[in-house]
């Protein structure tokens, strides 16, 4: 299993990576995309909204299950990746291209209190 350690992780399963002085990209861990199966479909629509931490900021579909997707931090979506014509690049690069929404942090010191790769290996094995 797949668990980068430059990352950051939420008990959900939410990746988080800091790409800017206070931007982040966020998608769903390895270990998640390969409970939920083959995914068909992924379904967000906060684009330019500010949501709280734990906030759910979409869904995602797989075969047989649909769950939420939700915020590991506070703060503004500020572009969401369209996966609509390849949702399955979520099962094949879960921490690449398969990303989900792209974050400007509202409390940067969220980033804190979010799981190391190894305290999210604690918590799926």
């Amino acid at each position: 299993m797949n668990i980068p350690a430059d990352l950051k992780y939420t008990k959900d399963h939410e990746w988080i990576k800091l790409i800017g002085d206070d931007t982040v990209l966020v998608g769903i861990t390895d270990f998640a995309q390969g409970e939920l199966g083959d995914i068909v479909y992924v379904e967000i629509e906060t684009e330019g909204e500010s949501l709280d931490q734990e906030e759910v900021f979409g869904t995602i579909e797989a075969v047989k299950t649909v769950s939420d997707l939700f915020m590991p931090v506070s703060g503004e979506v500020l572009e969401v990746n369209d996966l609509s014509g390849n949702p399955e690049i979520v099962n094949s690069d879960p921490y690449g291209e398969g990303w989900m929404v792209k974050i400007k942090l509202s409390d940067p010191s969220q980033m804190d209190g979010l799981l190391t790769a190894e305290g999210y290996k604690a918590v799926i094995s």
